[in-house]
């Protein structure tokens, strides 16, 4: 009887979401296609998300890391990134622009663009400190030996890891809202272009996942609150796509949709280079990574050629 009242009002939730965001479209007189389109581009940014859930949970489960899997899935997911944003996203850019604005200086614009998305989560990495990086990737046993040292300074050990997971999980929730436009972005322009992108970035979410929970659930003893943590840390990617919906949306063109687009190749090319590469290789499994990366580009050249 509690289950199904808890899923009544889960689905009552969802369908008054579904009415404010239908009667906000409507607002802005757009058609029925477009608001599918938009409510499958938010459930697909919320799916990324919520993938650092998985990343809490493996945490729990597994004593240790498989090295040689994460090495691959990270340098597959590196590969996927790589090829979309050069081979279909910035010359879908091209192309886009080049119906307004003809020449060399469409194409300027969206090289800015695309140096504009990287310059924007650069910043974001810079600003925050590197013991609170999500960037700055650790192994589970090396999490698992951290917070166990700390068991023996009673003192401190509860305050100072719950304080690490908690900005642990404000610095991942920074990193993930222009994650979460960005994917929003990617999903307005079809679900061909948008699959690969979100399982890319769901990927990458895992290890977030466990790098907020384990300190948590070290410092508490409490799985469902360190669960908790790390999922709301990931929830920072759906608040991006509803502020791609509430304030990119309503002046979009064909001109605006290209420069994001080429702003999210960027964004896509430095978390790759800064974060999934560098992660992968601390694996020590050069190969299986070099093997993921080539492996996630294939994927992406079949599916392209195909659809």
């Amino acid at each position: 009887h509690c289950e199904s009242k808890y899923l009544g009002k889960s689905n009552d939730f969802f369908s008054i979401m579904r009415t404010l965001i239908v009667s906000f479209m409507l607002h802005l007189h757009m058609d029925a296609l477009n608001i599918e389109n938009i409510l499958i581009a938010l459930g697909l940014t919320l799916v990324a998300g919520m993938s650092t859930g998985i990343g809490a949970l493996l945490a729990f489960f597994t004593k240790s890391t498989n090295k040689k899997m994460l090495a691959g899935a990270l340098g597959l997911s590196a590969g996927v990134m790589l090829y979309v944003s050069f081979v279909d996203i910035l010359p879908l850019s091209f192309a886009d622009i080049a119906e307004s604005y003809s020449g060399k200086i469409g194409e300027i614009y969206v090289t800015l663009a695309f140096f504009a998305g990287i310059f924007m989560i650069a910043a974001i990495d810079f600003l925050i400190p590197e013991s609170e990086n999500p960037h700055e990737m650790q192994h589970m046993e090396s999490i698992s030996e951290r917070t166990t040292s700390y068991a023996h300074e009673e003192a401190c050990k509860e305050t100072h890891l719950k304080r690490t997971g908690m900005m642990l999980a404000l610095a991942i929730g920074i990193h993930n809202f222009p994650e979460g436009i960005a994917t929003f972005v990617s999903s307005l322009n079809g679900l061909e272009l948008a699959i690969p992108i979100v399982v890319a970035i769901a990927i990458h979410n895992i290890p977030e996942g466990v790098a907020v929970s384990m300190p948590i659930y070290h410092a508490t003893g409490n799985s469902r609150k360190a669960f908790l943590m790390a999922l709301l840390s990931g929830f920072a990617e759906p608040l991006g796509a509803l502020f791609g919906l509430l304030v990119i949306l309503p002046f979009w063109t064909p001109v605006l949709s290209s420069l994001l687009l080429s702003g999210v190749a960027g964004i896509m090319v430095y978390i790759s280079i800064d974060e999934l590469l560098p992660s992968a290789e601390g694996y020590g499994y050069h190969h299986i990574t070099i093997a993921g990366v080539i492996l996630g580009m294939a994927i992406m050249a079949v599916s392209l050629l195909l659809f």
